[in-house]
């Protein structure tokens, strides 16, 4: 019921929904355009599909570049590991022009196939923050997408008259409302102002649209405190995804596990592998 803005880090009631005109700030979402040309794109798909697509759940298939891991009992070893593709290497390189990626060097990468077809889809989750630090790096190949951001925090948000855009200039949404409200009470002027609304976390999902060829950074808030989820509805065609992980502080410079974490990082920056 919320469509998230890029350009003023706000989540913005939609229109056919009972939160159109209210906003709130939604912020650990970075998303880059364009991230990659149509070129690089089918360069790497094509390089991808050299490779065994393995089953996974809801429909889609995956290849894995990452050590093995045991969530549960927290267990960790190289395993088979031998690197992430030699075609990320220069992905890796351009995120560095990115300011929110300050540092970031994945020690892990997923490809996961998405095609309607199969239903291809995943549920709300939070990834695993044992072993995953904050950044979650996605680039959204093929086909644009949908992220749904939902949460299940016992919290409220307080949502503020939102933002449009008239004759070049920003102004409140919520005025001509507010107008038709204060004319109907006999007040006008400034001490007629809409006030913040309350609303409970568990009713508000955020949509996060995905272009083609964009890459999209989730941290902070959107990390941490809201599920992430593509529905089945918002595959429209084949979508492939490379999701980037990078180290926890447990397993990072100063960390209890620092040397396991730094010999996992020199296999996966050789940039020599091939799906586990």
């Amino acid at each position: 019921n919320f469509t998230y803005c890029p350009a003023m880090g706000l989540a913005k009631g939609n229109e056919q929904s009972e939160f159109s005109g209210w906003a709130f700030p939604f912020p650990g979402v970075f998303l880059a355009e364009e991230f990659v040309s149509e070129d690089e794109e089918s360069e790497m798909v094509e390089l991808m599909d050299r490779d065994d697509w393995k089953p996974s759940q809801s429909g889609r298939k995956k290849q894995d570049y990452g050590p093995k891991v045991n969530f549960k009992k927290q267990r960790l070893k190289a395993g088979s590991f031998t690197g992430l593709p030699s075609f990320s290497e220069k992905i890796v390189a351009r995120m560095k022009a990115c300011s929110v990626l300050s540092g970031f060097l994945p020690v892990e990468q997923c490809n996961l196939d998405y095609v309607p077809e199969r239903g291809s889809a995943i549920d709300p989750h939070f990834d695993d923050w044992w072993l995953w630090g904050e950044r979650l790096v996605s680039l959204n190949l093929l086909s644009r997408t949908v992220l749904s951001m939902s949460c299940d925090s016992e919290d409220s948000i307080q949502l503020f008259p939102a933002l449009s855009e008239e004759n070049g200039e920003l102004s409140p949404l919520g005025s001509l409302a507010q107008t038709s409200a204060c004319k109907n009470s006999g007040q006008e002027g400034g001490d007629c102002l809409l006030s913040p609304r309350l609303v409970p976390s568990k009713e508000v999902t955020v949509a996060v649209h995905l272009p083609r060829r964009s890459l999209v950074v989730l941290y902070g808030d959107a990390r941490y405190k809201w599920k992430h989820a593509i529905q089945r509805k918002h595959i429209e065609h084949r979508r492939v995804c490379i999701t980037f992980r990078e180290l926890s502080a447990e397993f990072s410079a100063g960390g209890r596990h620092e040397e396991l974490g730094k010999g996992l990082l020199e296999i996966a920056l050789s940039f020599r592998g091939r799906p586990v």
